[in-house]
């Protein structure tokens, strides 16, 4: 196969790879680090009212567009309600209806939400809104203002900036004053600046939310103006004139009709109250996905048992140690024994732990390969004397626990864990080895593959790289995208410059 078709496979397989792994990191939520935590807030709404004599239906408005925000789950509680969710032209409503209650009446809302600055739910494009209707004198303070606001603006946010410049200012003109006469309240003062906007042709509209901070028993719902400028909404601070929202700003709903519209009951009562918490998030992103219906939740390995994702989280570790050999092979020129003998060499040693490790690998090799000479002598065909060294090495693991057991060293018990055909095959290949090309090449690719192994270990043990393997597995098509092209080298090792220096003298 030519070199460049090797390049088109690898080039395809990363690009596969990366492109799951950016799907699920960014659009899914995945987190790239471990142990990481999002904030959550739940925030309650709790509706109180005096049940009447006949039939009761509530219809209270919650959240639908929440820019920066996504909800992780909602529901209501209440007993004996029917519930229902509809859609109004302040966005969502939800409804609760009952024949017939006695007493007074207590319903809640649920809400928990997470923020999520990729989240830029917009509303859709609003035509231009028709003159109002106003009476007089408004009307004529109206016309002036706007025309006075018009001379010193260029587009609709500058507009809506020096309005509101003009509407806090503290030392107002006769126009402004007798404008605000009319607000007591915020949500009143933002539904005259909404009228204003109207009269000069741009749409605007009053957005109600909650400042989410910590744990607040009663929050208080505050009022927004939103304005469109052609292309998109852009929120401003009524009172200061600020543009964007806080981060931490939950929209609830937009408009100005009233937030809860209860038939049938009498002396309402409306509170929120909001708590903060810290939730895995992995979870997060399982939510959403699930949410979102995506495939990634069907083939995640967080959906599998937990004893399963247990092994898993061992084998998928195999492949950055495979890595790890073909680099310190094919680069740096280090020989070992066998092909995958150093990886399963290292997945011991995550058990062992690595000084204990190579101490007992080493006392497991020297043994055996004293044994294996004595058992050379005897002239037994390879099957039978491969047979021989397999029963040898379960003695000597054995022998070995026991000693251990006896002087208390409970890291000795591990020596079990040694992958024992492995073991076997090596100190076979090293006995071949010695006889056929004397000690020193022996000697040499023994310690080659505890280099390797050594090495594997090191790299197979970053918490944070087998995070991110376990949670994102596609990341290993580009592992092997990298074998692949490091298959094809074929120039110089790191260990061979030496050996081929006097060449590059001449």
């Amino acid at each position: 196969m030519k070199q460049s078709y090797v390049y088109a496979l690898a080039a395809l397989l990363a690009a596969i790879g990366l492109s799951l792994f950016v799907y699920k990191w960014q659009v899914l939520g995945f987190p790239v680090s471990q142990n990481q935590e999002v904030p959550v807030w739940t925030i309650e709404s709790s509706i109180s009212f005096d049940s009447g004599p006949g039939s009761i239906k509530v219809n209270l408005h919650i959240p639908t567009l929440t820019p920066g925000f996504r909800t992780l789950n909602e529901n209501p509680v209440s007993r004996g309600y029917g519930f229902s969710l509809n859609y109004g032209t302040g966005g969502r409503e939800a409804q609760w209806a009952i024949r017939r209650a006695d007493g007074r009446q207590t319903i809640y809302y649920r809400i928990s939400v997470y923020q999520d600055a990729s989240n830029t739910q917009s509303d859709t494009t609003p035509p231009f809104p028709p003159q109002p209707t106003i009476n007089e004198p408004f009307k004529t303070a109206v016309d002036v203002l706007v025309a006075e606001v018009k001379e010193h603006s260029a587009d609709a946010a500058s507009f809506t900036s020096e309005l509101l410049q003009r509407m806090n200012d503290p030392s107002p003109d006769p126009n402004v004053e007798l404008l605000r006469l009319e607000a007591t309240s915020r949500a009143e003062f933002v539904e005259s600046l909404t009228t204003i906007l109207a009269s000069a042709r741009i749409p605007a509209r009053m957005v109600h939310g909650l400042e989410l901070e910590g744990r607040q028993r009663d929050a208080e719902m505050l009022t927004w103006l939103e304005i469109h400028d052609g292309d998109d909404w852009r929120y401003f601070n009524p009172m200061t004139g600020d543009e964007a929202l806080p981060d931490t700003f939950l929209v609830w709903w937009r408009g100005n009709e009233p937030l809860i519209n209860v038939e049938g009951g009498s002396n309402v009562q409306v509170n929120f109250a909001v708590q903060e918490n810290h939730l895995d998030a992995v979870a997060i992103a399982n939510s959403q996905a699930a949410q979102r219906g995506s495939a990634a939740i069907d083939f995640s390995l967080y959906s599998m048992p937990i004893a399963t994702q247990a092994v898993y989280g061992v084998l998928l570790m195999i492949p950055i140690g495979a890595l790890v050999m073909v680099v310190l092979r094919n680069f740096v020129g280090i020989d070992a024994f066998g092909t995958f003998m150093p990886v399963l060499i290292a997945l011991a040693f995550r058990e062992t732990q690595l000084v204990w490790g190579v101490i007992l690998f080493t006392i497991l090799i020297a043994l055996g390969l004293s044994i294996r000479f004595l058992l050379e002598r005897l002239r037994l065909l390879l099957v039978p004397r491969l047979s021989a060294v397999l029963i040898v090495v379960v003695l000597l693991m054995l022998l070995i626990s026991l000693i251990s057991n006896r002087l208390g060293m409970e890291t000795g018990l591990s020596v079990a864990l040694f992958p024992m055909v492995i073991i076997a095959m090596t100190i076979e290949r090293m006995s071949v080895v010695w006889e056929e090309r004397g000690p020193a090449d022996a000697l040499r690719e023994g310690i080659g593959s505890l280099v390797v192994a050594m090495a594997a270990y090191i790299c197979m043990g970053f918490e944070w790289l087998e995070h991110l393997i376990f949670t994102f597995p596609e990341l290993l098509l580009i592992v092997l995208a990298l074998v692949m092209l490091a298959g094809r080298y074929t120039g110089y090792r790191l260990l061979e410059l030496r050996r081929f220096k006097a060449l590059a003298d001449r």
